[in-house]
């Protein structure tokens, strides 16, 4: 069934189902009407988030097992709610906790699960690559920390005196770990061997994740065999299917998985399954229309909300700014091919080797193609990478839809001009079989398939993992499934974006943050104000960092990036700034080693993070930084109404505009989150269910208006959405539109910025001298005429009635 709304939840240890039990009446009275559940299947002992699992074949144990989800989902029920469950097919872990990895590293190609796992075999002697080690693996041995054991009576290699690699049978040498080790189906690798060397597929670039061949029928029974059990007895309406873009062929999994679902539609009384899909659109990309879902999560919604909350005025002055200050690239683009090439070549190595010994294999099917040599296919590879627009293209080696084609065509444009002389016509040769066609194209699949399972890591960890740390114009524009390239979007352009979403994807998730954003709605809200006042913003910037003693011992970009994360999620003027510092203080030492500039996660700068920690400190804690500070609470009590009327907007458009609205967990109230593990922090859930109780703050009673208004008035917001053109003194800081169709329509009117004499607009009943002058024209009418507010006084927002208009 399609969700009205929809509550994301993070279960761990820290968070079960009884704690989700005691919760479900606040999320009742809010107005949603269903759980969306992070991965509930068992996952790694301490795991945050679930999505390293280690046996999908049941509940985690750690969250209450199946009796306690069977316990949480009564209680749904009982209030006519339900529960969407997150899934993992792209992956596992890597781990000797998962039955089927270790049973494999015992048994090699003899193990049952050796087809479970994306693993070519060709490569180390037909044995396992494990880069888990924190030395050489002869500096292990000869410091004792990889010895000969047991564990139940049967000989293990225990590594570090907590792991117990398992041994094969007949394969043990008493006294020689290292004659042991060399007999196993692995083998034990220092860790900085992993990227250039590892033989199996793994999630981006974490070695702790292995790929899973979810295109084999018996995989794929195995990892859905629970969720279509759930789905079966009634316990799930829906699932939300993680790293889609990770698959072999996603068109092929999702319509099986539609089929199964669709099978089982018979037994349940509601019904057709929701069914959604983690993807990132690239800009222009569209959601295949061939595939059987819903829609997506939601990441292009956030983005498409934030570009129209960005004053497109203060663009070129924070772009010449940026550039003035870090001497790095002035957009985004310039950074993001930097960063694709260096991904490639650092985290990506094994990969891409791979990805080229399968171009060659194909080549030598064609005397056409067999006639270049393998380093001159290893610089197309890499060229047709770095030019991808999108994560991924979608061809099987035989076909490829249609979508696939406008990609295909943006690349070979560019391909001239950044192939070496002579070499386009490789790369044309491999958009070619991309599509299907070109030399030997029914030799072509595994190429096809290693090569779109490459692009799309490649992608994701050079522009959410590398460039958004680095490129510093506005870091609200810096998020997940956003194109940095682009700063702002008319109103106009919203509405073009939210009548295609209305006419092919309705019932796609609107969200505005997720467990994966980069900042809280909050935080960006902050950010995107600071647009109104660019020039203000610079001047007080630059006063800011020049007054922040031990600066000139940092680079000036890193600074200023940080302060406009410091800026976006300050805490106010009585906050407990010592706890704000600890957590800035984490959230910097994982910005500079994303970034991989003068830190990383691989060689840390540890004298570079100290002096950037003490500037940190000396601004947020220090008797030295009081001026600054209270500065700082001076500009943030500035900027408020411009805070404000773009923070309720985000919330606003995301519970009106078509598609089902997701709130992320304790987001009810102001979320000044920044990037995990700062937005998974425990939500205080007794003082939300409280405030409710009382009446609510503003941002509960918007949300609960607007949620209650979609349950008591279902038919427009399954109509269409239609633009209302806006003219008057309001006229550009409003954005209006109509849901519904025929005489059963709903106008919804929200302001976007604050008025002309600054004040936060408000449209209730009687405030009319306000609207003199700003008329709906293509309604006909004032908004001062409108009258009485379905809704209660929630500025800068309304919605009215249009019946028999």
């Amino acid at each position: 069934m399609i969700p009205r709304s929809t509550y994301r939840l993070q279960f761990h240890e820290g968070f079960t189902f009884d704690d989700a039990l005691r919760i479900v009446p606040y999320l009742q009275d809010l107005g949603i009407s269903h759980i969306y559940a992070s991965p509930l299947t068992q996952a790694r002992k301490g795991s945050t988030h679930g999505y390293d699992v280690t046996d999908p074949t049941r509940i985690s144990a750690d969250l209450g097992g199946e009796e306690g989800l069977r316990r949480l989902v009564a209680a749904l029920r009982e209030r006519n709610m339900g529960l969407i469950l997150d899934i993992v097919p792209n992956h596992m872990a890597a781990s000797l906790e998962n039955g089927w990895w270790a049973d494999m590293l015992e048994h090699g190609q003899g193990s049952d699960y050796t087809r479970f796992f994306d693993i070519d075999w060709s490569r180390h002697g037909g044995r396992i690559f494990l880069p888990f080690l924190g030395d050489p693996l002869s500096e292990v041995i000869e410091q004792g920390q990889l010895r000969l054991a047991e564990q139940d009576g049967r000989p293990v290699l225990r590594l570090y005196d907590e792991q117990n690699y398992p041994v094969a049978a007949g394969t043990l040498r008493e006294g020689d770990v290292a004659a042991t080790l060399a007999a196993q189906h692995y083998t034990l690798a220092w860790w900085r061997r992993g990227h250039d060397e590892l033989n199996w597929r793994r999630f981006f670039s974490i070695s702790e994740l292995a790929g899973l061949r979810i295109e084999a029928p018996e995989v794929f029974e195995a990892v859905h065999r629970l969720p279509l059990r759930l789905y079966r007895e009634g316990l799930i309406d829906g699932l939300r299917i993680d790293h889609v873009d990770g698959l072999t062929d996603p068109a092929a999994y999702l319509k099986r998985l539609r089929g199964e679902l669709d099978a089982l539609d018979g037994a349940r009384e509601t019904g057709p399954a929701w069914l959604i899909v983690e993807k990132i659109l690239g800009p222009g990309e569209t959601l295949p229309a061939e595939w059987p879902v819903d829609g997506t999560t939601g990441y292009e919604f956030m983005d498409q909300v934030s570009q129209l909350l960005h004053d497109p005025a203060a663009e070129e002055p924070l772009t010449q700014r940026w550039a003035e200050l870090s001497g790095r690239p002035s957009y985004f683009e310039a950074e993001e091919l930097l960063a694709r090439r260096q991904m490639l070549h650092w985290e990506f190595t094994a990969q891409f080797e791979a990805c080229i010994e399968q171009a060659v294999d194909l080549s030598r099917h064609s005397p056409s193609t067999a006639r270049y040599s393998r380093a001159a296919w290893a610089r197309a590879v890499e060229t047709v990478l770095l030019l991808f627009p999108v994560y991924r293209t979608y061809g099987t080696g035989e076909t490829a839809p249609d979508g696939d084609r406008k990609v295909r065509e943006q690349i070979a444009a560019r391909l001239e001009s950044a192939s070496p002389p002579g070499e386009a016509v490789l790369g044309r040769l491999i958009l070619d079989w991309l599509a299907g066609t070109g030399p030997a194209a029914e030799q072509a699949a595994p190429f096809v398939a290693r090569f779109q399972q490459l692009s799309a890591p490649i992608a994701a960890k050079a522009v959410e993992d590398t460039a958004f740390y680095r490129y510093g114009r506005l870091i609200s524009r810096n998020d997940v499934g956003f194109d940095a390239n682009r700063f702002s979007a008319s109103i106009e352009t919203f509405h073009g974006w939210q009548q295609d979403r209305a006419a092919h994807w309705p019932n796609s998730m609107l969200t505005t943050a997720t467990h994966d954003h980069k900042r809280g709605e909050d935080t960006r809200a902050r950010l995107y104000a600071v647009t109104a006042l660019a020039e203000d913003w610079i001047a007080a910037s630059r006063q800011w960092l020049d007054r922040l003693p031990g600066a000139d011992r940092v680079d000036a970009g890193d600074l200023y990036m940080l302060l406009q994360a410091v800026f976006g999620a300050w805490p106010g003027a009585d906050a407990d700034m010592g706890r704000f510092n600890a957590r800035v203080q984490k959230y910097a030492r994982k910005a500079l080693r994303e970034a991989k500039l003068r830190s990383s996660w691989t060689a840390p700068d540890e004298d570079y993070e100290a002096a950037v920690s003490a500037v940190l400190e000396s601004l947020l804690v220090s008797g030295v930084g009081a001026g600054i500070r209270q500065d700082i609470n001076a500009f943030v009590a500035c900027l408020a109404p411009q805070e404000h009327v773009r923070a309720m907007a985000q919330m606003f458009l995301r519970n009106t505009c078509p598609g089902v609205p997701d709130l992320y967990r304790g987001a009810a109230l102001p979320d000044r989150s920044l990037v995990d593990p700062d937005n998974r922090r425990p939500v205080n859930f007794d003082l939300r269910e409280r405030l409710l109780e009382e009446g609510g703050s503003r941002q509960q009673t918007l949300i609960r208006d607007l949620l209650h208004l979609r349950r008591t008035h279902p038919g427009p917001f399954m109509g269409s959405y239609d633009p209302v053109r806006v003219e008057g003194a309001h006229a550009s800081g409003l954005i209006a539109f109509t849901r519904g169709h025929g005489d059963d329509r709903l106008l919804m009117v929200c302001a976007i910025t604050p008025g002309p004499d600054g004040a936060v607009p408000s449209f209730a009943s009687g405030n009319t001298e306000a609207w003199r002058g700003t008329r709906l024209t293509s309604l006909g009418r004032s908004v001062a005429e409108l009258g009485e507010n379905l809704l209660t006084d929630d500025p800068p927002c309304g919605v009215w009635t249009l019946k028999h208009a």
